[in-house]
């Protein structure tokens, strides 16, 4: 039998089209099987599906029966039904029963076969709910029309519903239901996916770009910090905060405004429609039915809202293997998308859920719930991922942009969801979030403490390291109300420096902590130079950085004033050991000491030899350091003058004083400007291009002199 519904491997359509009968027609005999308790329940029951359908006519043999003039009645009753139908619905002729009803809608007790009120209701709304067919839609045709099918639909639920009635009367409701609810879903399903709003990046980005306009973009540090031979700049862009926790972060946190929140997701001429679908599938306790039509499509929509905020669905094994610059846009992108997915969408989403499901809050709730945790999930998945991802510096502060975002839409999550696990995997990956926050702090820590790079600046100039570290802390500064939550101040406590809340603050312990390891990483990098006074002068350069950073931002208040005060002191010590280390040598040949010895000429107990000596070394002298200084760098102004004043005042008054005790043995010397190069005027105008940072030869003192 298989082998014959098909003809040369082809289907044959004969055959399907019986096979399709067949099914149709066991069907109906499950029906009235189930339904049909009596015998005027199975006639009342063959002329029900009759009307619908002419195949049902043949099944009449399965009416229970026990007198042949049952079966001719039924048999009369299907050639009537079969013909009935043939016609349209207006043109029926009456049935005999209709003519036995009096004025006011009673029953004739005389004729059984007459109708009641209630079959009269159920006939004509059969004759609405039947003259629908599947390529027209309801809800594109005339309010009139709509307002009489829904009536319709409303009667046979009340038929349906009443148990006065007989069976046979509540079975013909019920399959008209059956119909009415299966066209009513079709018209829920196209409703909402014609009317539902256009998914372009203007609409949804609207309320991002508003959310962007509190964004606080730093920039790492001024001109000088982006020195081309830095070491860190190449992970220095996570130094743009992108979500400000400043002062303006209550501004940047409601700018979610109520214009926004009103976003419509459907068009709200389309919502009563949608409502009024809604409440005859829940008076008709087709719930589950209604559920599914209504998630199917709002999933659908939810999910293509992530897509157009940027949000692509990934892995975690996809989000770990992908290059930072990428991952660092995604991160944005993620922290943008979750506040304007929780705040905006799934709002309108819970609002939506509770005009179209009015009759039914438990409805209401799992219709959300079913549509949205999808959408919710993916953004956790993400979330999720770089958590328990590879731990690096450049990453800390847009985990901590994640940390805050999902820490401040967690009330709006929770009255959304209530005890739902979504809340409960949103807590847990919180949590994760903040553990790879003091993971990722502990090991850059670390990191600062055991760099080692053997490379010295030529100059003394401030150090990659140091520029890096600064801007690190000072951003962290900005995160203060998280990480005081987050770190823990057990290991830290007992600094004398703290002399403030927010320096005994677990925030303000850690910075401390940094910093130490970064000032003793320095002292080490200063002895890679040979020569001392370059020492200091390094020294001096990224000691004054570290407390320029610190008093030109909050670092300040949780460093505290005695942490800064002791600093300058070890400046002004740098200062000094400079000082000595460069000029000691210069200096000594300007002194009195060994003056007097034999020589062809001597006055006042010094032989001109000796002063020729003297003026010949501190020539050398001074035109080496002033060879070698000119190259070093002190980028602070204030500091380099400093240095230039205190060098004058230690050189020009000796120069001077020696000089004028000495300098008159050599006027009548042969060749004197060959000791006596420089008058004291050209010294200090000399001392003044010291720490240029310049490396053109053309520096060099008697090139100068002699042009």
């Amino acid at each position: 039998m298989a082998a014959a519904s098909k003809i040369d491997g082809q289907e044959n359509p004969v055959s399907s089209y019986m096979d399709g009968q067949d099914k149709v027609i066991a069907t109906a005999q499950q029906i009235i099987k189930s339904l049909a308790t009596d015998e005027s329940a199975a006639e009342d029951m063959l002329r029900i599906l009759s009307g619908f359908d002419n195949r049902f006519s043949s099944i009449n043999h399965l009416f229970p029966s026990s007198s042949s003039s049952t079966s001719d009645n039924n048999n009369l009753l299907i050639e009537e039904l079969v013909d009935d139908g043939s016609n349209d619905d207006d043109e029926r002729p009456d049935r005999p029963e209709q003519h036995v009803i009096d004025e006011g809608g009673g029953e004739d007790d005389d004729d059984n076969d007459g109708l009641s009120e209630i079959e009269i209701r159920l006939e004509e709304a059969e004759r609405l709910i039947s003259r629908w067919d599947s390529d027209s839609l309801l809800f594109e045709s005339s309010t009139e029309d709509r307002f009489d099918y829904l009536s319709a639909v409303d009667d046979a639920i009340a038929v349906a519903a009443d148990e006065s009635s007989s069976a046979a009367v509540r079975c013909k409701a019920e399959v008209l239901i059956q119909i009415a609810m299966a066209r009513l879903e079709d018209e829920f399903r196209h409703l909402m996916i014609r009317n539902t709003s256009p998914l372009d990046a203007a609409g949804l980005h609207g309320s991002m770009r508003r959310t962007d306009s509190c964004e606080n973009d730093q920039v790492d540090d001024n001109v000088d910090d982006n020195s081309a031979d830095n070491d860190y700049s190449s992970s220095s862009s996570h130094h743009q905060r992108q979500e400000s926790t400043s002062i303006d972060e209550k501004t940047c946190r409601l700018s979610i405004s109520k214009e926004q929140q009103e976003f419509d997701l459907i068009h709200p001429e389309a919502v009563a429609d949608l409502r009024e679908i809604a409440e005859r599938m829940i008076s008709a306790e087709y719930h589950k039915e209604l559920c599914q039509v209504y998630s199917s499509v709002r999933r659908d929509t939810l999910d293509e809202c992530l897509s157009v905020l940027g949000v692509d669905r990934m892995s975690i094994e996809e989000v770990q293997k992908i290059e930072w610059k990428i991952l660092d846009d995604k991160m944005r992108k993620w922290i943008q998308a979750l506040r304007v997915v929780v705040k905006v969408l799934l709002s309108g989403e819970r609002r939506l859920c509770e005009t179209i499901f009015a009759l039914s809050d438990e409805l209401a709730d799992e219709c959300f719930a079913e549509s949205s945790k999808g959408c919710v999930m993916q953004l956790l998945n993400f979330g999720d991922a770089i958590a328990i991802g590879r731990r690096s510096s450049e990453k800390l502060f847009r985990i901590l942009d994640m940390y805050d975002a999902l820490l401040e839409v967690m009330p709006e999550l929770k009255e959304l969801f209530g005890s739902d696990f979504i809340v409960v995997e949103a807590e847990d990956i919180l949590v994760r979030l903040g553990e790879a926050v003091k993971g990722t702090i502990n090991e850059f820590a670390n990191a600062v403490q055991k760099e080692t790079s053997r490379k010295a600046l030529p100059s003394g100039d401030i150090h990659p390291l140091t520029r890096y570290v600064m801007n690190y802390v000072k951003l962290l500064v900005e995160y203060s109300g998280s990480l005081d939550s987050l770190l823990d101040d057990g290991d830290f406590n007992g600094d004398d420096d703290a002399n403030s809340d927010e320096s005994r603050s677990p925030l303000g312990c850690r910075l401390r902590l940094l910093i130490s390891y970064l000032e003793s990483n320095l002292e080490e990098k200063a002895k890679l130079y040979e020569d001392a006074a370059l020492q200091y002068i390094f020294l001096m350069n990224n000691r004054l950085y570290i407390i320029q950073k610190v008093k030109g931002s909050d670092l300040g208040k949780f460093l505290g004033e005695n942490w800064v005060r002791k600093r300058r002191g070890q400046i002004r010590q740098y200062h000094n050991s400079y000082l000595r280390a460069s000029w000691t040598r210069a200096l000594s040949f300007l002194k009195d000491d060994g003056m007097s010895g034999a020589g062809s000429v001597s006055i006042g107990g010094a032989s001109r030899v000796t002063v020729k000596d003297r003026f010949k070394n501190f020539n050398l002298a001074f035109e080496e350091i002033y060879k070698t200084q000119t190259t070093w760098k002190v980028p602070d102004p204030q500091l380099r003058e400093e240095l230039r004043l205190s060098t004058s005042e230690k050189i020009i008054p000796a120069y001077r004083s020696f000089m004028g005790r000495f300098g008159g043995q050599l006027e009548t010397a042969r060749h004197a400007g060959k000791y006596i190069k420089y008058s004291p005027e050209d010294l200090e105008s000399h001392l003044l291009e010291l720490f240029e940072g310049t490396t053109a030869l053309s520096n060099h003192p008697r090139r100068k002199l002699s042009s």
